[in-house]
């Protein structure tokens, strides 16, 4: 699987860096990072369903700071 959350250091990363996605075209959405993955993480993630590898360098290059990458929890 992709693995389309984006784990990032603070919930003030997630904010800046749903932004700075969507001004490159990117679709991107906060969300909680799952509680297996939370120990790791601030506890929010940028929920990004396509082109995440391309997200995560974009975001690399803006100096957001990403912990690591977590699927997704199935909301159903």
């Amino acid at each position: 699987m992709d693995k389309p959350l984006i784990m990032v250091s603070s919930v003030t990363y997630a904010m800046k860096g749903k932004q700075i996605l969507s001004s490159a075209g990117i679709r991107a959405e906060i969300e909680r990072t799952p509680k297996r993955d939370v120990k790791n993480a601030c506890g929010y993630s940028l929920y990004v369903p396509k082109d995440t590898d391309e997200a995560e360098k974009i975001l690399k290059e803006n100096n957001i700071k990403i912990i690591g990458r977590a699927e997704r929890v199935n909301k159903n």
